[in-house]
């Protein structure tokens, strides 16, 4: 049999080409592409489900793992005695996941990066869809310089569909299209760490690593422009189509990050939606209740960041060029803005995205949302007339104050003079010191 199916591959094989031109196959790994190498080659797995077995030996002879040949990963099989058929089957999921730990073998350092990723807390909570190393890099074709590859070959595609086709029409997406240099998904959200964007600085970080003289630009014409840097994400302004929202995040005033649901204990919606007795979306007084329950220990942590930022992922990947980026100012300081109209509460999950609860835009306008906007208000900056009315009484108050008692001692400053004066010589005092001086 051993014989026979070696006869086979010696028949296969003198009809393979050879590929020393762009690398060199081992004979060991010609002996496996003898079979591997037919198109249609694949074999039956649990549930019906078929898993190809075809290695197009081209693009294997051109991959870096070329070097570390078949055997390097397959350490299993024993040509002897391949192919088993005894072997249980399993479903094509189940294999996928088992061969992660051929990946990481080598890889350890990446397999680190992407087990703290949003994509790997998916693959935790047994998310069919979550991708693993097979999904992004196809072990039999990687290729050194994957980064440089062309757009269209890209493996976020593959999920992500609609954020990929608001990219290609980016003034990004076009630009790397015509051959310029350009960020792609990597380049942004990085390769193996990926994490949610929406939950940190990292996406606005990436802008600012390429575009360094941003903040230098806007200051030419922006007033306040390291506020609205910290409290506006890049796509509100650069993005002139997009719909745009206030979010308030409940944010760990001690730690200086964002708080974060733990994995196991749900608190947020929970709460969210006892404090929300209606279902109408939290108001003012539910909001304060929301954050009485995050700091029921007793330490006052806990409080409200607000952020504007687009309000879909697909909106926040349809950059246009700066000369369309918006420079009216009314757009968002101007009363009834329409990006103060949708209000969203939100907290970080346990796998790093945003969870997210409605709320009434009237919390940004109530006598009880001045933490609510903190961050991002500016006296007159909304055109909230209460807000402005109140934080200006209360301006008044605090300059006003010290000035009255100033006012008020220097007026009364000579009557404390006069009554010393008068009751001088006739003071309890002065008598008993005449006493005294009689004794």
């Amino acid at each position: 049999m051993v014989i026979a199916a070696v006869a086979l591959a010696a028949f296969l094989f003198s009809g393979m080409p050879l590929f020393a031109a762009d690398g060199v196959l081992s004979k060991a790994d010609q002996q496996c592409l003898a079979c591997h190498s037919r198109q249609g080659f694949e074999k039956s797995m649990a549930g019906g489900e078929s898993l190809s077995l075809h290695i197009p030996g081209k693009a294997f002879a051109q991959s870096v793992h070329n070097a570390i040949g078949c055997a390097g990963c397959h350490t299993e099989i024993d040509l002897a005695k391949h192919p088993r058929t005894s072997k249980k089957k399993i479903s094509l999921r189940a294999n996928s996941i088992d061969l992660v730990e051929v990946c990481r073998q080598c890889h350890e350092d990446k397999f680190k990066l992407y087990e703290g990723s949003v994509h790997a807390s998916l693959v935790r909570e047994g998310n069919p869809m979550a991708p693993l190393c097979s999904d992004c890099h196809s072990p039999h074709s990687v290729r050194a310089d994957a980064a440089s590859e062309p757009m269209g070959d890209v493996p976020c595609r593959k999920c992500h569909s609609t954020i990929y086709k608001a990219y290609s029409g980016s003034v990004h997406g076009l630009a790397r299209a015509s051959g310029k240099k350009a960020p792609i998904c990597a380049d942004c959200h990085r390769a193996h760490d990926i994490n949610a964007p929406a939950s940190g600085d990292q996406v606005k970080d990436a802008c600012l690593g390429c575009h360094k003289e941003a903040l230098l630009a806007h200051e030419k014409w922006l007033p306040n422009t390291e506020r609205h840097f910290q409290a506006v994400s890049c796509p509100v302004c650069h993005v002139p189509n997009a719909s745009r929202r206030v979010d308030l995040r409940l944010y760990d005033n001690v730690a200086h990050e964002r708080v974060a649901e733990k994995l196991g204990v749900p608190q947020f919606e929970t709460r969210a939606r006892s404090a929300d007795t209606k279902g109408l979306g939290l108001d003012d007084l539910a909001l304060q209740s929301l954050l009485k329950e995050f700091n029921s220990e007793g330490n006052g942590k806990t409080v409200l960041r607000g952020r504007l930022e687009v309000s879909s992922g697909v909106e926040a990947h349809q950059l246009a060029g700066k000369n369309r980026a918006i420079k009216d100012c009314d757009t968002c300081h101007s009363e009834g803005a329409a990006p103060f109209q949708t209000v969203t509460i939100s907290i970080v999950g346990p796998d790093g995205r945003p969870l997210r609860y409605g709320a009434n835009k009237e919390v940004l306008n109530s006598a009880t949302s001045v933490n609510s906007v903190g961050g991002f208000y500016a006296i007159g900056g909304t055109r909230i007339k209460l807000l402005d009315v109140l934080l200006l009484l209360a301006l008044a108050a605090g300059i006003g104050f010290p000035i009255a008692h100033m006012s008020l001692k220097w007026l009364f400053r000579k009557y404390p003079r006069r009554n010393a004066a008068k009751s001088g010589p006739e003071s309890p005092q002065a008598e008993d010191s005449s006493d005294t001086t009689k004794l």
